[in-house]
């Protein structure tokens, strides 16, 4: 399959899904391709013929050269200046996927024309994609303002090759598409993460037999918002079966069960909001200066200086998911106590098998279980902290005074929903102890298969043994499975 783009509207989450994840090919309508030259074109005749044309980068000095006069041969060499001084950072790189969907979301300033690129430049970003040839950029390190660091790293090579004209070295380091790209790959990753997060309460709400009435999709319209009915109506479909063959409890059970899909609902609320922003910022156009087109006042159309480059939006909205998954560690943390608090479950104190409620004798101690939870939920606390934009001014001359902070917020909300898988897994193999104790072999078929998955990572505990070791192969399990649709960095497609 190839997707084709002709406005900066078709950069949406699912071509980001498609291509970034997905390796899709790409193809630019010839629409698309026409509008650009026309564009660059009408640009090239506004900076020869309008007096008054004065382009930050093209005829006029960029950096701390902002205010300095310039000669033809200045503005010839600036134009075939290529980006390779800011290509800095060094560390970890970001997965395949996460560099394709910032090459992808480049398109949004050149589609239109906005960007100033060349048609010749516009294919050469095509071809990147689709021939895999996307370059490793570093996570580490990224604390310039806009994003030059991370575009001079990513454009390097293409441009270490071509003789650049005026405008396309703007139309490759200029803008805001690589917070755009975080941004929509944490709510890409978000949405599967979420997905399993409920899939593993729900285990657990069956697990601790809790009222079906705590669950009753009624309750989330009550409370109003789409994402408590989403909630609400996600939870009942896995547990639909759950009372089959068992006698019903007959007294509310603890909190944490109870508004187990209340914070799940403010997941759903912060991905529906950080869903949006995405949407937002992949079509947005962040170019500075942006290249406007001819109008009664402009005929030759005309340049405005912007701060488009500062995606004001990313990091927070990145921040909302980062601060759902802390938050769900802490309910994973007393869904489990419930299930081993005999007091609270009904069930042997531990989940001791081979022991009665109150009694003294059993084996198989599962009661260490919270708090390796308890050491993962202050990862995904300590992650989830709110990243302000950055105090410190980098800026040698002035110009550049402000540090982008997406690429700050990015890789914590990663570590908070690894954090989260970690205690998914606590969770889940806990549910699958309770189980194995009270004997209880029916559950609703969709949750069949985690259980399953569970057990063959972590049988049911009946003498003490070391469990780190299948914890964290159950756990490394569930975040493959969140995942599984990433083919590029898997090695999946070439």
């Amino acid at each position: 399959m190839t997707r084709v783009l002709e406005t900066r509207f078709d950069l949406s989450l699912d071509a980001m899904r498609d291509v970034a994840w997905g390796g899709e090919d790409v193809a630019l309508s010839g629409k698309a391709l026409d509008c650009i030259a026309a564009s660059h074109a009408s640009f090239i005749e506004y900076v020869t013929k309008d007096p008054n044309a004065s382009v930050y980068g093209v005829n006029q000095g960029q950096g701390e050269m902002i205010g300095e006069a310039m000669t033809q041969a200045d503005r010839d060499r600036l134009a075939r200046l290529k980006p390779l001084a800011a290509a800095v950072p060094f560390g970890e790189p970001y997965p395949v996927r996460v560099t394709r969907a910032m090459v992808l979301a480049r398109f949004a300033n050149l589609l239109e024309g906005h960007g100033m690129a060349t048609p010749r430049l516009a294919e050469e970003l095509v071809a990147m994609l689709n021939s895999g040839s996307v370059p490793r950029v570093a996570q580490q390190g990224q604390g310039g303002p806009g994003e030059i660091l991370v575009l001079y790293s990513l454009f390097a090579e293409l441009t270490q090759r071509l003789e650049l004209e005026a405008g396309e070295r703007g139309a490759l380091i200029n803008g805001s598409p690589a917070a755009a790209a975080v941004l929509a790959d944490a709510v890409l990753v978000a949405e599967r993460r979420l997905a399993m997060a409920e899939e593993v309460m729900a285990l657990a709400i069956v697990a601790f037999n809790a009222p079906s009435e705590h669950y009753e999709p009624v309750l989330g319209t009550l409370l109003g918002g789409t994402y408590n009915t989403t909630a609400f109506d996600n939870l009942v479909r896995l547990l639909d079966g759950m009372t089959d063959g068992v006698e019903a409890r007959t007294h509310q059970a603890p909190v944490g069960y109870r508004i187990a899909p209340h914070v799940l609902g403010q997941a759903h609320a912060a991905l529906n909001h950080a869903r949006e922003l995405a949407g937002q910022s992949l079509s947005a156009v962040t170019h500075n200066p942006v290249y406007l087109p001819a109008d009664g006042d402009h005929p030759h159309g005309w340049c405005a200086s912007t701060g488009g480059y500062h995606n004001a939006v990313a990091a927070p909205a990145i921040d909302g998911l980062a601060g759902a998954w802390a938050d769900l560690c802490l309910v994973c943390l007393r869904l489990v106590v419930g299930l081993l608090n005999g007091r609270a479950s009904g069930y042997p104190d531990f989940l001791l098998t081979g022991r009665q409620a109150g009694g003294s004798d059993g084996h198989g101690a599962v009661g260490y279980l919270p708090m390796a939870i308890v050491g993962f939920m202050e990862e995904a606390r300590d992650a989830a902290s709110r990243t302000f934009i950055p105090a410190a001014d980098a800026s040698v001359f002035g110009q550049d005074d402000v540090t982008a902070p997406a690429f700050l917020a990015w890789p914590k909300a990663i570590r908070a929903g690894v954090a989260l898988d970690r205690c998914l897994a606590v969770l889940a193999t806990a549910s699958s102890q309770a189980l194995a104790v009270t004997g209880r072999e029916r559950l609703p078929p969709q949750l069949g298969v985690l259980l399953s998955e569970v057990r063959g990572c972590v049988k049911p505990v009946e003498a003490d043994r070391p469990l780190g070791g299948e914890l964290h192969n159950l756990a490394d399990h569930l975040t493959v499975r969140i995942m599984a649709d990433d083919l590029v960095s898997a090695g999946e497609v070439p």
